[in-house]
């Protein structure tokens, strides 16, 4: 492909050589400047692009798109072409590599705090069963067909948006739906792409600090620019920060909610716990009216569900069918529940902070169990305040806290388990500790009572401990099935 030809949407200035050059890839990673490429010069947390443009040449790259003046010297058969801003230049450039997929696809980005994970395999879960083939890109991984791709960042590099699009597209999606956090959206990943649809779920003070946000009014503020790159913006009204979010929008507005002001309101929401099974029903009223049944607890359950129902209205779908993909729907590591007795409830979830410890405690509280158990642990070479704040909101709402290990890194244990435990000293939370995972989901399953829910926090997801720098596998899941064969129980 000619440099021109990926330029197209680009505004720029050719400081030297010609746009007439054949371009084989692009590059952001110095490391791998291949001769024919294109290098695109970065500045990132910890390095500047810029610094590299020298290797570029040496590499026999065609080309350099810089955002900043770079020495020139060496760099007589390379084209040079200054952008204001090479983030965004590299967005562009992307979609234009891959052919410009997202106009091939019904594109759904979800932004928000809480709830874009859940929602994006709901609205995926309904969309494939009525035959809509839909890929997905999100937190946990990147869904093509049948193939899983593990994710690095909750909204990838432009660059493997547009690669991943194409690749959706090749294999027969007809859309996509995705997470797009404030991040990705501040660093320009999804820059040009304009979505048919933009959620917004909610919005909590997160992610303000070095490297990320540097205040709530920013964090707002990037989360809106969705809003002004989608045709239809869906959103949840109850939130408070709705209207500021939505500040200068480009689209039109559709809401959900619990408030009679929303366009897709849940009302009359049961929450039911019985034989090893915990569930929530409702009624959907406005555009839509129909009992919704899912066997994901909580009120942020109700929400998720009624994003993916207000999404998926834009498609020709069976109600029949809506119900059964929301009921059905089961997001690794998301309140997982793991069905191994009939007598108790067992959760895997990704809370892995304060917050959303608290969060998932308080919820499962609504369902009145005979005892709440948490089994959690925290990640060494972090902050120690996480370790108070979680052993003290596990000694509030757990009626017994098992402590275990999570990712030590390369801090010990036990060190780890002595600083929750200081947190936990701050109620009459009851506690044991025991350091091996294994050995303490064992003991959950081994003592689990009548009417009990128990839940394994902060792994979620994950499929490996990290220990001393080497990441060995570990999922829960292989774990709980290993502990019921050893106990001779039938899951």
């Amino acid at each position: 492909m000619k440099l021109e030809e990926l330029l197209r949407e680009c505004t720029y200035e050719v400081v030297c050589g010609s746009v007439d050059v054949d371009v084989c890839d692009i590059v952001m990673d110095s490391r791998k400047i291949v001769p024919g490429c294109v290098f695109v010069a970065i500045v990132g947390a910890n390095s500047d692009g810029h610094d590299f443009a020298g290797q570029a040449a040496e590499k026999k790259a065609s080309a350099v798109v810089v955002s900043k003046d770079i020495d020139l010297s060496g760099m007589e058969d390379v084209t040079v072409i200054k952008v204001q801003d090479t983030r965004y230049a590299v967005a562009l450039m992307a979609a234009a590599f891959f052919g410009y997929p997202a106009k091939e696809l019904f594109t759904i980005g979800i932004t928000g705090t809480k709830g874009k994970t859940t929602t994006t395999y709901m609205v995926k879960n309904v969309l494939d069963a009525c035959n809509i083939k839909t890929g997905l890109i999100g937190t946990i991984e990147t869904i093509i067909g049948e193939e899983r791709v593990p994710s690095c960042n909750t909204t990838p590099e432009a660059y493997a948006i547009h690669k991943a699009f194409r690749k959706m597209v090749d294999a027969g999606c007809k859309a996509v739906v995705m997470e797009v956090s404030s991040q990705g959206l501040m660093l320009h990943r999804t820059a040009g792409i304009l979505f048919d649809i933009g959620v917004f779920t909610n919005l909590e003070k997160d992610h303000i600090g070095p490297n990320e946000h540097t205040s709530m009014e920013h964090y707002m503020q990037c989360k809106g620019m969705l809003f002004k790159q989608c045709k239809t913006g869906i959103i949840n009204c109850d939130d408070v920060h709705a209207a500021q979010v939505l500040t200068g929008h480009t689209c039109n507005v559709e809401t959900y909610g619990l408030s009679e002001k929303a366009d897709l309101r849940a009302t009359d929401i049961k929450f039911f716990h019985e034989a090893g099974h915990i569930g929530t029903i409702y009624q959907v009223t406005g555009k839509i009216n129909e009992t919704i049944e899912l066997s994901m607890p909580g009120i942020f359950s109700v929400y998720n569900s009624l994003c993916a129902i207000a999404v998926t209205s834009h498609f020709d779908i069976s109600m029949e069918i809506l119900k059964k993909a929301l009921l059905s729907v089961k997001v690794k590591g998301r309140i997982e529940p793991v069905k191994v007795s009939d007598k108790f409830t067992l959760l895997i979830d990704y809370a892995h902070n304060a917050m959303s410890l608290e969060s998932i405690l308080k919820t499962l509280r609504e369902y009145e169990p005979k005892r709440l158990v948490c089994l959690f642990g925290c990640g060494g070479n972090r902050s120690r305040d996480r370790r108070f704040e979680m052993g003290e909101v596990s000694g509030k709402y757990a009626d017994l806290t098992i402590i275990t290990s999570d990712n030590p890194r390369f801090e010990e244990p036990q060190a780890i388990i002595d600083d929750i435990k200081t947190g936990i000293a701050r109620t009459d939370g009851e506690y044991v500790e025991i350091i091996n995972r294994k050995d303490a989901i064992r003991y959950a399953i081994e003592n689990g009572r009548e009417g009990d829910i128990i839940v394994l926090a902060g792994k979620g997801h994950e499929d490996y401990q990290e220990i001393k720098g080497v990441k060995y596998p570990m999922d829960e899941r292989v774990l709980i099935a290993e502990v019921m064969k050893e106990l001779c129980m039938q899951i």
